[in-house]
């Protein structure tokens, strides 16, 4: 799964706080995620989130 840094992941699951949209702050053996809902960090093994993924979006990038 090909994940970057300032991704937002769609979970399978919600927070919750009730959002289900998390934004890639470091990626490697773990990843680091905050909830765009209420800004909670959350660090964790990256077979674990990769498994929950519903959808990942990426930012527009200018120039393309």
């Amino acid at each position: 799964m090909d994940i970057q840094v300032g991704d937002t992941l769609v979970m399978k699951k919600q927070h919750p706080c009730g959002s289900n949209r998390w934004l890639v702050l470091r990626i490697g053996a773990d990843f680091k995620l905050r909830c765009e809902g209420c800004g909670h960090e959350v660090m964790g093994a990256r077979s674990k989130f990769e498994r929950n993924v519903k959808e990942i979006s990426r930012p527009e990038t200018e120039g393309e």
